[in-house]
């Protein structure tokens, strides 16, 4: 008879602990302890770290094979992109996202296009056989070499896959799989990681490709222990803006490519569809020039982008006005604001400001720092800014304006996109023969240089 006893797992690292307590002992998380029953009903069959790769005893790294093999192309251009010029063998890729935003579709289609090529296997543990291939028949989709499996127990799966010997596999989804050597329930912390560890172990022994759709909480973060974003080579995340159409896939954690990649979907009737031209869909090109409008050039992993600015400043009722930014960062606003105030002689303490990047997309570097402050000083001023002006540029606490990387590589991409006058930091100007044909590029320094290029 199997004794059962009551442990506490931690839901941000997986560490356990025989009580409960407020705070995780290992990694400080707070209200992350939750009660599970999990014990070894049988003994393992191997060791649970024997041969994790494939490969056993000491190398030198010297005499490690480095013949390289190229990597498969997934018949998706903007998946290649975010994975960093396609599959891996033995890469183990983690795809998390809200509920319906389309990651069952993405990776069907994937594997679908793979099937081409090579046996894949997708193994669903939350349809049935027959919804699977009603999806797939409603998106179009080859299914010649498409092999599917309906199945929850991660020893069947792994007892399937070893005779069938896929190139690539999908597990969809990892909290739906549960190992019958532990008895918690299917999507507990034990659970997710033994089935991960399992899964992961297989893949790199095998050389299998392998995908696991990750469920997320209502922050966004994946769900189950942390450690499992640490065991997989490749962390993915789905993004949308409310009822868009359009879907954001970006890469946080990439050990075969440049992490922070970003892919842009179109969701239609047939499924995701590239969008191979996203400055595109990100600029609503006005007939008028519009106040409070900026244009500025971002840049997402290896890919410029073109994404518009909005601000709108407005006279406040309130004590403490109100900064409110969507698509950047709140405190970096009222940080330029302040610069602004000290630096460029406008006061902005009884106006609340708002700032909106158009389209959804979140701009996490400080290239938008030039670009935030003129949309701001557009819309109280009521002075657009010209329409074929595009702008980039990061701000000190002096109120210099200073470089940011690849300057030429943007301006490049917004040349190619009709703008014609660019303001940029000083140090970014291009020289000799980097200079852009047919866009005049007025370099700055300080923040009162670039007020009065903007708007005088």
């Amino acid at each position: 008879m199997v004794k059962t006893r009551s442990q506490y797992s931690c839901t941000a690292c997986g560490a356990l602990s025989p009580k409960w307590s407020g705070q995780c002992p290992e990694c400080g998380a707070w209200n992350s302890l939750q009660e599970q029953r999990a014990v070894m009903a049988t003994p393992r069959a191997k060791p649970q770290g024997g041969q994790y790769a494939g490969d056993t005893g000491i190398q030198a790294l010297s005499a490690v094979d480095l013949v390289e093999e190229a990597r498969s192309t997934t018949g998706i251009g903007e998946l290649d992109r975010v994975l960093g010029g396609g599959l891996v063998e033995g890469g183990v890729v983690l795809l998390g996202g809200d509920p319906g935003i389309g990651k069952s579709t993405l990776l069907l289609q994937t594997t679908a296009s793979l099937a081409q090529a090579g046996e894949a296997l997708y193994v669903t543990g939350e349809e049935s056989l027959r919804q699977v291939a009603m999806r797939a028949t409603r998106l179009g989709l080859p299914t010649d070499g498409l092999h599917v499996l309906a199945e929850t127990s991660v020893e069947s799966i792994l007892a399937a896959a070893s005779t069938r010997r896929p190139r690539v596999m999908v597990i969809d989804s990892i909290q739906t799989i549960f190992s019958e050597q532990l008895q918690s329930a299917p999507g507990s912390v034990a659970q997710v990681r033994e089935s991960a560890a399992l899964l992961v172990r297989h893949a790199k022994q095998t050389g299998t490709a392998l995908f696991l759709v990750g469920h997320v909480t209502k922050d966004g973060q994946l769900a189950g222990p942390r450690v499992l974003e640490h065991m997989v080579d490749t962390v993915l995340y789905f993004e949308s803006d409310g009822g868009s159409r359009f879907r954001l896939l970006r890469a946080v954690k990439n050990r075969f490519g440049a992490a922070n990649e970003l892919g842009v979907f179109a969701m239609d009737d047939g499924g995701l569809k590239e969008v191979r031209n996203p400055s595109a869909i990100f600029l609503s090109r006005h007939e008028d020039a519009v106040s409070g409008s900026v244009v500025m050039v971002m840049r997402e992993g290896s890919r410029p982008m073109l994404v518009e600015l909005q601000s709108l400043v407005a006279e406040t009722s309130l004590s403490n006005p109100r900064r409110v930014a969507v698509g950047m960062d709140q405190n970096r606003l009222a940080m330029l604001l302040a610069v602004l105030h000290r630096h460029g002689g406008v006061f902005t303490a009884d106006q609340d400001v708002f700032i909106n990047v158009v389209g959804g997309v979140r701009v996490s570097e400080t290239a938008s720092d030039l670009p935030a402050l003129l949309a701001a000083l557009s819309s109280l001023r009521d002075r657009p800014v010209p329409g074929d002006t595009v702008t980039f540029g990061e701000i000190g606490l002096a109120g210099e304006i200073r470089p940011v990387p690849n300057g030429e590589e943007r301006l490049r991409e917004a040349a190619k996109h009709g703008f014609r006058r660019a303001l940029v930091p000083e140090k970014n100007v291009p020289r000799g023969k980097q200079a852009i044909q047919g866009m005049e590029v007025i370099g700055v320094r300080r923040l009162g240089d670039a007020m009065d290029v903007a708007f005088g």
